[in-house]
């Protein structure tokens, strides 16, 4: 009996501790998610590469090799977000994410209107103002309707082989992030 008591009471001892641990790393794994590696490599509305192959180490690590992506930061409650690329690559994907990293909506080059990366993010408000009078430039975008205020987007491209590698880095560098007052 002796045994099993002295053994309960280490076992508790233990899990407090590793409890208590956890507590206290956990501001130090907050501060390291997307949204704050993010913001310490660009400011909202500046597209940042995600990849090493742009110099330095990767803002958030990719998964795949065969992809280069970049990334920006917005608030919806500023405007609209038009997110632009011009040149054409073998295939580009393009995601919206909440501030929490939750995948909102997802989209790529054969489901776009053209193979041209042509976005607006937008709350499901400014897209009542913007269906009554839709402007001349945002005909051929994709609306994407997201019911948050701040978030991320992400734009993927493909490398099949070294040859394309400056084509799909100029893609990510030439993409744009803009802010869009209407």
């Amino acid at each position: 009996m002796r045994r099993l008591l002295h053994a309960l009471i280490l076992g508790l001892l233990g899990a407090g501790i590793v409890h208590i641990v956890v507590l206290l790393l956990v501001p130090e794994f907050s501060e390291r998610d997307a949204w704050s590696r993010l913001a310490m490599a660009s400011d909202l509305y500046k597209m940042a590469r995600l990849d090493a192959e742009a110099g330095g180490a990767p803002v958030v690590k990719s998964v795949d090799p065969m992809f280069y992506a970049a990334a920006c930061r917005f608030n919806l409650a500023d405007g609209l977000v038009r997110i632009r690329a011009p040149g054409d690559v073998p295939f580009w994907s393009a995601s919206v994410y909440d501030r929490s990293g939750h995948n909102i909506y997802s989209f790529n080059d054969h489901n776009a209107n053209s193979e041209k990366l042509d976005a607006v993010v937008l709350t499901p408000a400014q897209m009542i103002d913007v269906r009554r009078d839709l402007p001349e430039e945002l005909q051929g975008a994709i609306f994407v309707e997201a019911p948050i205020e701040e978030g991320i987007l992400v734009v993927r491209a493909f490398v099949p082989d070294d040859s394309w590698k400056p084509i799909v880095s100029r893609f990510l560098e030439q993409s744009a992030c803009e802010l869009q007052d209407y």
